[in-house]
């Protein structure tokens, strides 16, 4: 058994031996994402398990060690990875725990302090916790993100944009029920196994890919009837993880909508221009700042191509995060960063812009800096685009879920009402 090593700081380690060893149990937020990033992991030779629990115990056992005013995504995380240690039948000796921290001024970045607190109550101090970060927060001898996974990394990201966008552009109007998601899982499989062989891991073979996915799915028959697009934005975990948004795309489908999810790839690109930003503004090494403008550039080419796919097929395309950040200008300035910063607006104006002005923004309640670029943009928003159809949806342990989709019902029930007189406009202006 690996031997518990600690830091001169007293922080718990994880080795070499516990890489051998241990199981790393890996929060969900995205599905298919994070589905690829765990194989990725396991062939770099980490024993991964991503948790897929989705239940009411999950926020109770998040309650017993989080307090209820922190951030929902924090009691979340943090309950379901130790619901995952208490129920999901590990050996509690062997296991560690993945958490991320983005290194900003958002709470997210001392959840990794949270969890070692909660461990600690619950009993269980001996369980390694493992920070994933870009910026040097903290290092495990076990455990390290090379240039080489780092770039595997971004590959599994586009792919999963790009299997996200496809997949919801068609599962709202699939003539048989299911062809979606068994298209996404083919592909999955696929790419996993791509991986596996050593393929699929360069730019050339990325937009091979890329085209090959976007083919297969264009023959999935659809109906042609039109459907409400609804966007959805917000604090990243709640707006993307099934279980911190009650199932919201789900229930968007249920009610006869097409949701509409800007990917993740945008919010990667923005924390890394950030800490370009925090060099123009307050200074520091240029060096750092060169680093970051070439690794946003790669990215941003990466971006580009998945969007040159998607231009040559029936499905809609996303703008680069350069044309979002040109459309913030006059609503927030760069140095508007804490949470999602400038880049909630951004995304919400990109929405309006190409066609999607019924928009659900998710935030954790008491999240203020979601509330302020969120929340807070709403008015300025409808005042510049009055067609906009925005609903602010507060989520935390104790709002009720029938509570929030009324709200969205609400929303849908306005968005149907405008694209009704906008067909009506258009008739009238036929006949005319």
């Amino acid at each position: 058994m690996a031997e518990l090593v600690y830091d001169k700081d007293g922080r718990l380690l994880f080795t070499k031996e516990m890489k051998e060893e241990y199981t790393i149990l890996m929060p969900q937020m995205l599905p298919v994402h994070f589905g690829m990033f765990r194989q990725l992991l396991v062939l770099e030779g980490y024993k991964v398990d991503m948790l897929n629990t989705n239940h009411r115990g999950i926020i109770d056992e998040g309650l017993k060690y989080v307090h209820n005013d922190t951030c929902y995504p924090a009691l979340l995380v943090i309950g379901q990875l130790i619901d995952a240690i208490k129920n999901g039948g590990y050996d509690s000796h062997k296991v560690a725990l993945f958490i991320t921290q983005t290194g900003g001024g958002c709470r997210a970045s001392n959840y990794i302090h949270l969890l070692r607190k909660a461990l600690e109550k619950a009993g269980l101090e001996f369980v390694p916790v493992i920070s994933v970060n870009l910026s040097g927060l903290e290092k495990n001898p076990g455990f390290s993100l090379t240039l080489p996974l780092i770039r595997k990394l971004i590959y599994g990201m586009m792919y999963g944009d790009l299997l996200v966008n496809a997949a919801n552009q068609v599962r709202p109007y699939e003539l048989t029920a299911g062809d979606t998601d068994r298209m996404l899982d083919h592909w999955q499989s696929k790419l996993i196994d791509s991986f596996q062989a050593g393929r699929g891991m360069s730019r050339k073979q990325m937009r091979a890919n890329f085209d090959a996915i976007l083919a297969d799915f264009e023959t999935i028959p659809v109906s042609h009837e039109e459907k409400v697009r609804v966007g959805v934005v917000g604090e990243i975990y709640v707006k993307f993880s099934p279980l911190g948004n009650n199932n919201l795309e789900d229930f968007l489908l249920s009610e006869g909508a097409e949701p509409v999810v800007p990917g993740l790839t945008d919010f990667m690109i923005f924390k890394i221009f950030n800490r370009e930003v925090d060099v123009n503004i307050y200074g520091g090494l240029w060096v750092k700042k060169k680093f970051c403008q070439i690794f946003k550039g790669y990215i941003e080419a990466c971006q580009k191509d998945m969007i040159a796919a998607l231009k040559k097929t029936r499905f809609r395309a996303p703008g680069t995060f350069e044309g979002m950040h040109k459309l913030v200008q006059g609503y927030l300035g760069d140095g508007n960063k804490m949470g999602e910063g400038w880049l909630l607006t951004g995304e919400m104006l990109e929405l309006i812009h190409s066609g999607v002005p019924n928009i659900v923004c998710t935030q954790p309640f008491g999240c203020l800096p979601n509330h302020i670029v969120g929340k807070g943009m709403i008015r300025r928003l409808k005042d510049d685009y009055p067609n906009s159809n925005i609903v602010a949806i507060d989520y935390d342990p104790g709002a009720t879920k029938i509570n929030q989709e009324n709200r969205i019902k609400l929303m849908l029930a306005n968005a149907k009402a405008l694209a009704k007189q906008e067909k009506g406009k258009e008739l009238v202006g036929a006949d005319v």
